[in-house]
């Protein structure tokens, strides 16, 4: 069995009914569903089974092999062609219990790889933002000193009335250089 499990959404098991007909019937949301619907579930974590509804027989995987099967008809990457002939030839035990340390391994060395892209991603995106906030704090710090600022302003205000008021008085600037 796959020792690499998602998160799970929900302790309790789904059922999900398989009918003569075909159709899936999820007992948990009452509702028929399409293989879409059971990817996705699981995909989510889900933990179900598909059983035949009239003889009760485990049908789960045959259905996620199914799923496999659908998604791998819309990829042209789907699984080597040299995996399956090997999976088809994998008649025996032996080479049955081989298989399945195989894909385990496969399946974990392909999520540690995920998880290291992942990791080498998130110190590329704070590479990349650090300029940004080095910015941010810079100019955070220099806002945050709003007294320095008010002061600043008010002297301003005050040179600007003092400079109008001596625009403002023409006569008196000619009296003074008349006098001198």
């Amino acid at each position: 069995m796959c020792t690499i499990r998602a998160n799970r959404v929900s302790q309790a098991k789904i059922i999900i009914k398989k009918y003569e007909n075909r159709r899936l019937y999820d007992t948990a949301a009452s509702r028929y569903v399409n293989l879409e619907d059971v990817a996705q579930r699981i995909r989510e974590g889900a933990d179900l089974q598909v059983i035949d509804a009239k003889t009760g027989e485990d049908l789960t995987r045959v259905t996620l092999t199914q799923i496999i099967v659908e998604d791998a008809r819309g990829e042209p990457a789907g699984l080597p062609l040299e995996l399956l002939r090997q999976l088809i030839v994998a008649s025996d035990k032996a080479r049955q219990d081989f298989m399945m340390w195989y894909l385990n391994t496969a399946f974990e060395t392909y999520h540690k790889m995920q998880e290291a892209v992942r990791d080498q991603w998130s110190g590329v995106r704070s590479a990349a933002t650090a300029p940004f906030e080095t910015m941010r704090r810079f100019f955070g710090a220099g806002a945050a000193d709003n007294s320095q600022i008010e002061e600043l302003r008010a002297r301003v205000a005050e040179l600007e009335a003092k400079l109008k008021q001596k625009n403002a008085n023409p006569r008196q600037k000619k009296k003074r250089r008349e006098s001198t």
